[in-house]
Parts: structure tokens; C-alpha cells; sequence
């Protein structure tokens, strides 16, 4: 039987939902104003999200967010995905400091991390630009794809794959046969979960980016430093829209049993 929750708890955690909603909901709704300034609404127009089409700046800089993120989300959820394994299935002096410090960079000030890499990349003379931007977001997306496989590695029936083993397969058959589709919602929801993290980082690509390598958090940066003009706010609308769908479609993923 299901307990009805007092009205005061709904009316908190609504409370909370909308001071952690509103703030979107605005810059969303003020992308459609006709007006080119913040400070009235003027009417409903899309002129705002077609001018989006008219600014290469624009355009250039959303198509390397999206490589830049398609790229380091495959290389993170490779290396998270085999790195969840080695930890879940491997029986090595030093495990539990090490499933520890996957911990770590999650909760490292990314400003830290931005600095860190800048640091690293000056010391061995590499050139900033795409690829820094790449390994910069690979260093910091795998820990958030280690943790949900992991998650879902530790909750999995062994005894499926020990059948399966039984039974004449070998462990590259196993693995592909049993394990691997029995972990593909937790790899999924990992990678779209890398894909959000990578597309919407600004901080640490700030710092790792050269001449010619602006994402579309930087530019937007660089745009509302000039003032808020309506451009920027449907770049941002766009920006949440993806990066909802996607969070969406990772937690459904996540909370998915094969």
C-alpha cells in the first residue's frame, strides 16, 4: 500500500524543483521574445533560433562540441567500461585504494582539474587545441563511466556466467554472449552520461583549448561577456534541450534490469 506524503514535504520539494528550474524555464521562455533586450517581453518569435543559422561562429563552434564530445564519450566508455571490470572481477593487491581514488576526480573542483591539465600539457610542450580538449575530457568522464558499470557489475549473478562457462564456452564467448549484454544499459547510460558532461563543460575546456578550438560553452562565454543579446539565449535553450534528452535517456537506461 502506498503512503501518501504530507503536504507540507510536496510543497517543499516543489518549493525546491522550482528554484532549481526557474532560473532554465526564463532563459527558455525569453528565447522566443520578440524583443532584442531582457528587460520586457515584446511577443513570441523564433527570429532568434533562425539567426542561429546565419552565424558560422556559431555553427563551427557546436560541430567541435559535438566531435569533441562523440569522440571522448567512445574513448571514456571504453576505458571506464574495462576499468570497472578490472576492479569488479580483479583480485589485486591495492584494489580498495584504487576503487577510491576512481572516486576522486568526480569531486575534484574542476577549476583544480583545468589547471592541472594546463599544467601537464605546458610541462610535456603540447600544443593546445582539439586533442588536448579530447584527453582533458576522456581524464575526466571515465571516472563517471567506471561508477555506474561498476554499480551494475556488483548487483550481476555470477552463477550466469559460470553456467555459460559449464556449458563449453569459452570467456570471450561468455563475455559476449552473457556479460556484456547483461551490462549494456549501465555502458549506455554511462556514455550518455559522458556525452552530457563533455558537451556541457566549460571550466576545464576553457583552459585546455588553443586558437581555432572553441566549443560552444567557450564561445557562449566570450558572447555574454558583450552583453546578453537574444542569440545566446536560443544557443542556450538549444544547449538545454539536448542535454535534457539526453540525461532522460541515460537515467531510463540506468534504471533498466536485463
Amino acid at each position: 500500500m502506498t503512503r501518501r506524503l504530507p503536504r507540507a514535504l510536496v510543497l517543499l520539494v516543489g518549493a525546491i524543483f522550482v528554484c532549481l528550474h526557474l532560473p532554465v524555464a526564463v532563459l527558455v521562455l525569453y528565447s522566443f521574445n520578440a524583443s532584442r533586450y531582457a528587460a520586457g517581453w515584446s511577443g513570441v518569435t523564433l527570429e532568434w533560433y533562425r539567426r542561429l543559422l546565419d552565424r558560422p561562429d556559431i555553427l563551427r563552434a557546436l560541430r567541435l562540441s559535438l566531435e569533441v564530445a562523440s569522440l571522448s564519450t567512445v574513448l571514456a566508455t571504453l576505458l571506464g567500461t574495462l576499468m570497472a571490470l578490472g576492479l569488479a572481477r580483479g583480485r589485486f593487491r591495492g584494489s580498495t585504494v584504487t576503487e577510491g581514488g576512481l572516486y576522486l576526480p568526480i569531486v575534484t573542483p574542476e577549476i583544480i582539474v583545468g589547471v592541472a591539465m594546463l599544467i601537464l600539457f605546458a610541462a610535456l610542450r603540447v600544443p593546445l587545441g582539439m586533442g588536448t580538449i579530447v584527453v582533458a575530457h576522456v581524464a575526466f568522464n571515465i571516472p563517471f563511466v567506471a561508477v555506474v558499470v561498476l554499480a551494475r557489475l556488483r548487483g550481476m549473478d555470477r552463477s550466469l556466467e559460470e553456467a555459460a562457462l559449464v556449458l563449453g564456452a569459452d570467456e570471450a564467448t561468455a563475455f559476449r554472449r552473457v556479460t556484456l549484454p547483461l551490462l549494456a544499459p549501465a555502458v549506455l547510460a554511462g556514455a550518455l552520461l559522458a556525452f552530457t558532461l563533455s558537451l556541457d563543460d566549460f571550466v576545464i575546456t576553457f583552459f585546455v583549448s588553443g586558437p581555432g578550438s572553441t566549443t560552444l560553452p567557450v564561445l557562449v562565454y566570450s558572447m555574454v561577456r558583450r552583453g546578453i543579446e537574444p542569440t545566446i539565449n536560443a544557443v542556450s535553450a538549444v544547449l538545454v534541450f539536448v542535454t535534457t534528452l539526453t540525461i532522460v535517456a541515460a537515467e531510463r537506461l540506468a534504471a533498466r534490469r536485463a
